[in-house]
């Protein structure tokens, strides 16, 4: 065997064995890494938790204060003699009084 070809094979196979190596530590470590990614798409972190409430509590806040300036409006129609909005202000007034336990209350 001539020199260079030796030293051609001995490179190749160095070469080869790391990537066989590296190869062989990915096929291992897959589904490690495979089932770390899906606990991580399952599960919620405190902070995404969090926020997604801190968005419901908002939604509900928002919807309750459409209602009470209907609510008023309704009222104001139902003085002046308007029998439907009366109707129409019992209804509102049952629904904020339903929506009320859901917002949370602030201190001044």
């Amino acid at each position: 065997m001539t020199p260079i070809l030796a030293v051609a094979l001995a490179t190749a196979s160095l070469t080869l064995s790391g990537c066989l190596a590296r190869t062989a530590a990915n096929i291992v470590t897959a589904p490690v890494r495979v089932g770390a990614k899906a606990v991580d798409l399952a599960t919620t972190s405190q902070s995404e938790a969090d926020e997604k409430r801190g968005r419901e509590i908002r939604r509900r806040e928002e919807r309750l204060g459409k209602l009470e300036r209907q609510y008023e409006r309704q009222r104001e129609d139902c003085y002046d003699g308007d029998d439907r909005a009366c109707s129409e202000a019992r209804e509102t007034h049952q629904e904020i009084e339903e929506l009320l336990p859901q917002v949370p209350y602030e201190p001044d």
